[in-house]
């Protein structure tokens, strides 16, 4: 069987980790994989660049000025199409197409004309809405029935001058009902409940969860924790609560401010606790607008000195409401370190019995009381549970399985 996957990035990043992991177990498994990709560089072999870097550029600047997303990328586009012809793939198996690197009216008749099913995994919202990607903090659900006068069309994916998002909503359900044979795959059952109430409500729609690499997100020893606590100033006897974002942005609207606010607003209960110290990765660069008195460590690329942070950690603390996953918290507690989470969107699924607490929404009152509790409890004692939750559920060669009996199915 040979399977293609198409997603912005490739072996970087959450979703091209995730491309790049299946492909390794699938190939164990005999199948041929490939991948093409629209922003970056990667250095997996079987893979193809879908546009120049000169054409991202356009796509970027289009979208961002003009609010046309996916109108660009014409030539890289059409490239991609022979390339799929010529390999003549069993399965095309879709990731993101968000990111500005595709020309989807193009992509979407190609693939309405083409017998070869579909597999379309959801990271997130922005398939079935006119522009964004999450619209929970908006409380926005005019994807149900037609988008317009979008309360955040500045926000992800940006626009800086035009709402675009009625036109968009609809030239994107034309292009993505046209296929044929294609299955859903949202990667929580939260996401999946949604797509149901979405013009994609007409296909399969089969979940499966993401998923961890177990061998690298792991508990360490003592001495390790020693190590990488010494490494970033960290006091060996102190408590640890661990906060991580890709970055922290100390605007007003979007996800990465609610958080950065409400984690200041928790750093403020904890100060007052001298064996208790807030750890927040993520970020190019010290700011001074992260929570006063706590420790920041810039955003961490290598994979495994993450885990190694995770590892170290006490408690993990994820302050998001529009997660539709929520693969951080799996990557914490796989290394045996509780969660406290929001009972929001997909992570309230991750969070399982016995490896932590779900709060109500933005109740930092119960996130604090929380974290006393496995204080007072020992972290220890929820180590296990999370390791075991993790192995049942986000396993990569089960999960890695799933997506080979779906191929298995449609074809």
């Amino acid at each position: 069987m040979k399977v293609l996957q198409i997603n912005t990035v490739c072996g970087k990043g959450s979703t091209g980790r995730n491309c790049t992991e299946l492909a390794s177990v699938l190939t164990d498994y005999g199948l041929k994989c490939y991948i093409a990709y629209g922003q970056g560089t990667t250095i997996y072999p079987n893979s193809f660049k879908i546009g120049t870097h000169f054409e991202n550029h356009l796509h970027n600047l289009g979208s961002r000025i003009l609010g046309n997303q996916g109108y660009y990328t014409r030539r890289g586009t059409k490239r991609l199409i022979k390339y799929i012809c010529d390999l003549k793939p069993d399965v095309i198996h879709l990731g993101n197409l968000h990111g500005n690197y595709l020309n989807l009216r193009f992509f979407f008749e190609y693939l309405s004309e083409s017998t070869v099913p579909v597999v379309w995994t959801l990271h997130d919202c922005w398939a079935f809405t006119g522009k964004c990607a999450h619209y929970t903090l908006a409380k926005c659900d005019k994807w149900k029935t037609e988008c317009g006068r979008c309360p955040i069309y500045r926000q992800y994916p940006p626009s800086l001058f035009f709402d675009r998002s009625k036109t968009l909503y609809n030239v994107k359900k034309q292009w993505f009902t046209s296929v044929n044979h294609m299955t859903i795959v949202p990667v929580s059952h939260w996401l999946a409940d949604e797509v149901r109430q979405s013009f994609l409500g007409e296909y399969p729609i089969h979940p499966i969860y993401n998923w961890i690499d177990l061998d690298i997100f792991k508990s360490i020893d003592q001495h390790e924790q020693h190590a990488i606590r010494e490494k970033y100033g960290i006091n060996r006897d102190s408590f640890i609560v661990l906060g991580v974002s890709a970055g922290w942005n100390n605007g007003k609207h979007d996800q990465t401010a609610y958080k950065l606010k409400d984690f200041r607003a928790l750093q403020k209960k904890l100060f007052s606790h001298d064996d208790i110290r807030l750890v927040m990765v993520g970020g190019a660069k010290r700011t001074t607008y992260m929570p006063t008195g706590s420790i920041q460590v810039p955003y961490v690329d290598d994979v495994k000195e993450l885990a190694a942070i995770f590892a170290m950690a006490d408690v993990y603390v994820h302050l998001s409401l529009e997660d539709t996953f929520g693969k951080v918290i799996a990557e914490a507690m796989a290394c045996g370190t509780p969660a406290i989470a929001y009972d929001s969107t997909g992570c309230s699924e991750v969070v399982g019995e016995g490896c932590g607490y779900l709060v109500e929404g933005r109740n930092i009152n119960r996130v604090y009381e929380a974290i006393l509790k496995i204080k007072r409890d020992g972290s220890s004692v929820y180590s296990h549970p999370c390791r075991s939750f993790c192995e049942d559920n986000f396993n990569l060669q089960q999960n890695a399985l799933a997506y080979l009996n779906l191929y298995k199915d449609v074809l």
